[in-house]
Formats: structure tokens, C-alpha cells, sequence
């Protein structure tokens, strides 16, 4: 039961901080800590948890309470340059980092 993020317009070191502390809970658990952490980019990963579990309930036919996150990968992706006029005709460089998130869930 897997469930992507393909070409998420954040940079992966800031979703990683929130993917380690939902990697390995149950997904009841990981979900409601999801809705409410302060961070933004805790929305993206909760519709991408909330994916897998529909997936995981329609598809394979399991309840959402026997699920864990047994594995969460955040990779670096495409990087968008950019730049920043400065004086004397310089340019300071600009990097909009993207990132993929593959998450998978198992059985208890």
C-alpha cells in the first residue's frame, strides 16, 4: 500500500523534519498529528497519508486502525533557478527546490 508526491514545491530538509517524527507510528496517530502540527507543509503530508490509507481500505480491503508507516522517503527532485538583481550588474542565484515523498504502509 503506497502512496506519492510527485514535484512538491518544497524543499525536501524541511519536509524531512516532519517525516521523522511520523515514521513508524500508527497512521490514526500519524493523521491526527498531521492535522494539527504548526508547520505548512504538515498539510501535504497528511493528504498523502490520508491517499494511502483510502488506498489501503478500498484496494486491499484493511482497516485503517491495523495500519503502520513503515517507511516515508523524501527525495530531492527538480530545481528551479532563479536570480536576484544586485549592483554592478550581478545577480545573486536563487534555488526553488522541489521534492518526491514516497510513503508506504504495512500491517500490525
Amino acid at each position: 500500500m503506497k502512496a506519492y508526491g510527485k514535484n512538491i514545491r518544497i524543499s525536501p530538509k524541511k519536509l524531512r523534519v516532519v517525516a521523522e517524527i511520523i515514521r513508524g507510528q500508527s497512521v490514526e496517530k500519524a493523521l491526527s498529528f498531521l492535522k494539527f502540527a504548526p508547520k505548512k507543509w504538515a498539510g501535504i503530508l497528511y493528504k498523502i497519508v490520508f491517499s494511502a490509507v483510502s488506498n489501503a481500505e478500498n484496494n486491499d480491503s484493511q482497516k485503517s486502525s491495523d495500519l503502520f508507516i513503515s517507511t516515508i522517503s523524501i527525495d530531492k527532485w527538480i530545481v528551479y533557478k532563479r536570480s536576484n538583481p544586485v549592483s554592478r550588474w550581478r545577480a545573486h542565484k536563487i534555488l526553488k527546490r522541489t521534492s518526491n515523498i514516497i510513503l508506504e504502509l504495512q500491517v500490525k
